[in-house]
């Protein structure tokens, strides 16, 4: 691709890392931390700005210096690209958000081996210029939070009754207005807690956005059907 980018490369981009390429819908890559610690609702929205700030900054960092790697030790130059990253963000989630870096443990660490962001670093960042590679990391780093906090609210509200619980320790005194309870005396749904539950939830998403794409291309090929020029009649010459 040319340097130079124009505004349809980005909106290409955009809607392929929220819907059409999304990371886990379409690719399914990145299951682990996200069945993992998508229990509640805040849990995925730490675990997502994480991830997806290390998309964005290892997607405009490898773009930087893609010119400069030699073919031999490409792929070792981004995943130390990608770990330096990795660690500052759970350094820095250790220091301002502990209680929420006690809860995501070992995944914060482990996102340095996420197949989504490698792959994104190997596939785009690498052989496109700054400005889109870093658009494509936010997209793609946007998708993946999308779901993953879908599936937090979900499971958080089948499960326990509840939605962003845990807030305001979480993320400090002020974002306790987050925490609601939706069903008041709820009996706890263990299965919604439990890894199986988020399996059947992410099948469920999965299958939702099958069904819109189908409905959508329907919806394009009637489109299309309809503004085709139609073939002139051809009457029969009398005799």
């Amino acid at each position: 691709m040319s340097e130079e980018v124009n505004l349809e490369a980005f909106k290409e981009v955009g809607r392929k890392g929220l819907w059409d390429n999304n990371p886990v819908l379409t690719q399914v890559l990145g299951l682990c931390p996200l069945l993992a610690v998508s229990g509640t609702a805040v849990n995925g929205i730490g675990m997502g700005i994480a991830t997806t700030t290390v998309l964005t900054a290892s997607g405009a960092a490898v773009a930087l210096v893609r010119k400069a790697v030699p073919e031999e030790v490409r792929m070792p130059t981004f995943v130390i690209i990608i770990a330096s990253f990795v660690t500052a963000i759970d350094l820095l989630m250790n220091a301002y958000f502990h209680d929420l870096h006690k809860v995501l443990g070992l995944f914060v660490p482990l996102i340095v081996t996420n197949c989504a962001i490698l792959g994104r670093a190997e596939a785009f960042a690498s052989k496109n210029p700054v400005p889109l590679a870093t658009w494509d990391g936010f997209m793609m780093g946007l998708g993946f939070s999308g779901v993953l906090v879908a599936l937090g609210m979900i499971r958080e509200v089948l499960g326990s009754g509840t939605l962003f619980a845990g807030a305001g320790n979480m993320f400090g005194p002020g974002m306790a207005w987050m925490e609601t309870t939706v069903f008041p005396d709820y009996k706890p749904f263990l299965l919604m807690i439990l890894p199986p539950g988020a399996f059947i939830v992410l099948g469920f998403l999965m299958a939702l956005k099958n069904a819109i794409d189908a409905k959508l291309e329907a919806r394009r090929e009637a489109a299309q059907a309809t503004q085709m020029p139609q073939a002139p009649e051809i009457k029969p010459e009398a005799t």
